[in-house]
């Protein structure tokens, strides 16, 4: 069943917010197997304070991606929504091009396997019909809530 998560819906699922959250909306996702999110990046966010460059910081562009595949796996996986996603691990990711404000960024991402309370994901990030990012492997775990 094709899913759409709005702001509110990705706040109530993700422990993180505001400056941290950064998944903006779900446009499409077929649970256990795929999700579409996008990320608009506005030059009045935090890392933008007193900064010289306008290049969106990888690190953030990563954890956009990162967020986008902990919403996937968490409605895949009712039962890990109680807990919370934590990241564990990357190998073979490439930031390939410069994302700057005003860019929509396009998550894709696939979720490969589920294995004892980790998820493998996989996929790119596009700027229109331009690839920024790709990432082979994504590695989360979830800690249990008490």
């Amino acid at each position: 069943m094709p899913v759409d998560l709005d702001h509110e819906r990705i706040s109530a699922l993700l422990p993180h917010r505001h400056p941290m959250l950064l998944v903006d909306r779900v446009e499409a996702a077929v649970p256990g197997q795929s999700l579409e999110a996008i990320k608009t990046i506005s030059a009045s966010e935090p890392c933008y304070a007193g900064a010289t460059g306008f290049d969106y910081p990888a690190g953030l562009l990563i954890e956009s991606f990162g967020q986008a595949a902990a919403l996937l796996w968490l409605i895949s996986n009712p039962s890990a929504a109680g807990g919370l996603p934590m990241f564990a691990a990357a190998r073979d990711c490439w930031i390939e091009a410069r994302v700057r404000p005003g860019d929509v960024v396009r998550h894709l991402v696939r979720l490969e396997q589920v294995i004892d309370g980790a998820a493998f994901a996989s996929g790119e990030s596009r700027v229109g019909p331009r690839r920024v990012a790709a990432f082979a492997s994504l590695m989360a775990v979830i800690k249990p809530s008490k």
